[in-house]
């Protein structure tokens, strides 16, 4: 329960830093260095940023956000950053409308009564109370017709978001279907990804087998396939490779920028062979890095060419003259048993991981089920191992386990720090390992693309977060703060599982300002240093000042990424489920999410626009993972409601049981009507035209791990027959390349692998 006093103090600081950092924004973002921080999507595109000339006030960049179309977003930032916005679009309208019933009339019903005041009275109960929990559903007394009206208000909330969910799934459809249907074709549009090929024949290639199945299936669309191969030793000697040109063009600007005209000759640049250069024999820089570059060179051919021909899997990517025919390839079933021949719509070429390409059908059963269950461990019962962190990094713990440590935290100054700090820097690192963590279960189900990686680990920590933030602290705080009135009861004989009930639900509504606070300092300091980006120009500046040499490295320093999905989409939907779960018990709640996506809206938007650069994208299909989880919130919401009104003892409480059943019935019918457009790309939106199509030599360029391209090769694969892939789309204006490049080309970031 937090304090009417404590709540405004914590409000107001809040409220003060966002200020604080938007002037900081406003203040650095003008300044010519920064801007490579501030406006790296805008650069990229070739675009001119603001001139840091013409003045800009601290709120320019809201009035830019604003007037900003969804169209320029998905130009600039891709369908993802669109469909993520959507989220927070989606959030504010499901809050407003809720927020049109519910504040004006739940607020002055509770506001009204009078069951806290005759609480705090009963020495039974030592219950106690402050003026923010007198305007919310806790200060109805029991059986009031009062009730009626929050009940209205469960019903308002779950069909405002049953509407509004359903209008912006049929919206997020349409932006997939018209990027799908832009004037230039993707090469993954042209490609399906096979797996689980049977065993060939005797005297028969894999290539040979994959093309005599393909063609014989689809004889008038299919053109070639590419082997999966295993990357292993590649991968390992193409970054060798390209770590050391890195290091030989920094060798070279180090002693570009050391000639002089007293040394006209420079200061050729030196270090140690051994381990991050700490030990070892002293060698010249550039000698050392073009012997390497020599010695590398050779040893990728040859296991380029040994990977193509003895590290083939039982999986391969194949190629269809028309985006019509991949995308009927990619719904049919090739087989009569669903363990062979599985035919799958491509992934975007940068978003493939090789890895786990190869993985067998039924390795996928067994590793899913295992990473469920790892998962539902890793959720439920993850207070264990942050325990054993904090016991283990206790000083006495520390200095029995490492005796070479207590020479140093006997230093009293140094004891102190080591003592108030490092349990909770050891909470902190272990939380900010969960993401990776999840991500890494994930990988290991086998997952062949980045953004469904992605996809998976915002599900399971979506509800990491909901089971140990929301409900861990709504179930414990609860508890705790009923301790003295459940040590009385028992004491008194009255203990009984009603008296329980009754104690949880009269401390549940105090817990919503807690979570009101955690609502507003998300959005003002979390929004602040997003909007800021303190943190990456700090980094900036400082690799730039000691460690850029060449304009690579600098590039490297600023290159933005996309937006940081994970963990973003799970808190925010942690906060939905929050204010969903609040909105009728505690109204209060709805001003303060209003702002969070309000703010979040704009800020995210300004990203999109000036900042982030996707790295893959998925063609919107973060959409049904957000829909569903915001279901979920509602479901939470429902029962959450169920379970007070019966505290209530309101006899007309059955009046809500149909609401969690109509959500299970909604979630169905979306998921049958509307998912199958996200699974699958429509064959009308396949069929229609468009006027740029990439070659077949760069869409089998695009799909070749960066680490199998050699200048060879790609010699080779532009002498490849396109005709038929050509004359099954001759009827276009254009032939000309879809300007989608190759990753040799440098444009295409390198494959998972």
């Amino acid at each position: 329960m937090v304090s009417t006093s404590a709540f405004i103090t914590s409000l107001v600081t809040s409220f003060l830093i966002f200020v604080v950092l938007v002037m900081i924004f406003a203040f650095l973002s003008r300044r010519k260095g920064n801007i490579p921080i501030y406006y790296p999507a805008i650069l990229l595109k070739g675009r001119s940023p603001p001139d840091p000339n013409v003045v800009r006030t601290p709120w320019t960049w809201i009035k830019e956000a604003w007037e900003a179309t969804e169209d320029e977003v998905v130009e600039i930032a891709g369908l993802d950053a669109a469909i993520y916005i959507n989220l927070f679009t989606t959030a504010l309208k499901i809050i407003f409308w809720t927020s049109c019933f519910c504040l004006p009339i739940l607020i002055p019903l509770a506001a009204t009564d009078k069951n806290n005041k005759l609480q705090a009275q009963d020495p039974e109960k030592s219950a106690n109370f402050t003026s923010l929990d007198d305007i919310a559903m806790g200060n109805i007394q029991n059986k009031s017709s009062r009730l009626w009206a929050f009940l209205i208000g469960g019903y308002w909330l779950s069909f405002v978001t049953y509407y509004i969910l359903r209008q912006t799934y049929k919206h997020v459809i349409e932006l997939r279907a018209k990027d799908q249907s832009n004037v230039r074709a993707k090469p993954e549009q042209f490609t399906c990804l096979v797996r689980d090929i049977p065993p060939t024949a005797k005297n028969e290639t894999r290539e040979e087998q994959v093309d005599s199945f393909f063609k014989q299936v689809h004889p008038e669309t299919y053109e070639k396939s590419k082997i999966v191969t295993g990357l292993g030793q590649a991968s390992k000697l193409w970054a060798e490779l390209e770590t050391a040109k890195a290091k030989l063009a920094h060798a070279e600007a180090v002693l570009e920028q050391s000639k002089s005209k007293a040394a006209e000759d420079g200061t050729r640049p030196m270090h140690k062979i051994g381990k991050f250069g700490l030990y070892g024999e002293k060698v010249d820089s550039i000698n050392y890095w073009n012997e390497k570059i020599k010695e590398l060179t050779p040893k990728l051919e040859e296991e380029q060419k040994r990977s193509e021909t003895e590290e083939q899997k039982g999986a391969a990517i194949i190629f269809f003259n028309s985006r019509r025919a991949a995308a009927e390839a990619g719904q049919e079933r090739h087989s009569p048993f669903a363990d062979r021949w599985q035919v799958i719509p491509a992934p975007e070429p940068r978003a493939v991981v090789w890895d786990n390409m190869h993985v067998s059908f039924y390795q996928r059963l067994v590793r899913e089920k295992v990473v469920y269950v790892i998962t539902f461990f890793t959720v439920v019962f993850y207070m264990i191992p942050i325990g054993l962190i904090a016991a283990f990094t206790t000083l006495g713990n520390l200095t029995k386990y490492l005796p070479f440590l207590k020479s140093i935290v006997n230093i009293p100054a140094l004891k102190s720090v080591i003592e108030a700090y490092l349990p909770q820097l050891a909470l902190i690192v272990f939380l900010a390992l969960l993401p990776k963590l999840l991500l890494a279960l994930s990988k290991a189900e086998g997952i062949i693309s980045q953004d469904h990686l992605v996809r998976a680990a915002c599900g399971k920590m979506y509800y990491f977060v909901v089971f140990n933030v929301f409900l861990g602290f709504t179930i414990f705080g609860t508890l705790f703060n009923s301790l003295n009135s459940i040590k009385q009861l028992t004491s008194a004989g009255a203990f009984s599982f009603n008296t329980v009930v009754e104690l949880f639900g009269a401390s549940l509504p105090p817990n919503a300002t807690y979570f009101i606070t955690f609502v507003a300092l998300k959005f003002f300091v979390g929004y602040g240093l997003e909007l800021s980006r303190l943190v990456p120009l700090i980094i900036f500046h400082l690799k730039k000042k000691f460690l850029c040499k060449t304009e690579k490295e600098v590039e490297n320093t600023w290159a933005p990424g996309s937006f940081g999905y994970l963990p973003s989409i799970p808190n925010d939907l942690l906060i939905i489920t929050i204010t969903l779960a609040y909105a009728v018990i505690a109204p209060l709640i709805l001003p303060f999410a209003l702002a969070y996506f309000g703010v979040g809206w704009l800020v995210q938007r300004n990203q999109a626009l000036k900042v982030y650069v996707p790295e893959y994208e998925s063609g919107g299909r973060f959409w049904p993972h957000i829909h569903s989880r915001i279901l979920v919130g509602l479901f939470v919401s429902q029962i959450t409601m169920l379970g007070y009104f019966s505290v209530k003892k309101f006899p007309f409480v059955v009046l809500l049981l149909p609401l969690p059943f109509l959500t299970i019935l909604f979630a169905n019918i979306c998921h049958k009507v509307y998912y199958p457009s996200f699974r699958f790309v429509a064959i009308a939106v396949a069929s229609e035209e468009v006027k740029e199509v990439p070659t077949l030599s760069s869409v089998v360029a695009a799909f070749t791990p960066t680490c199998l391209l050699d200048s060879n090769e790609m010699n080779d694969i532009e002498k490849l027959d396109d005709s038929n892939f050509q004359d099954a789309e001759s009827h276009l204006p254009s032939r000309s390349s879809s300007g989608i490049a190759s990753p040799a080309d440098g444009a295409l970031a390198p494959p998972t692998v």
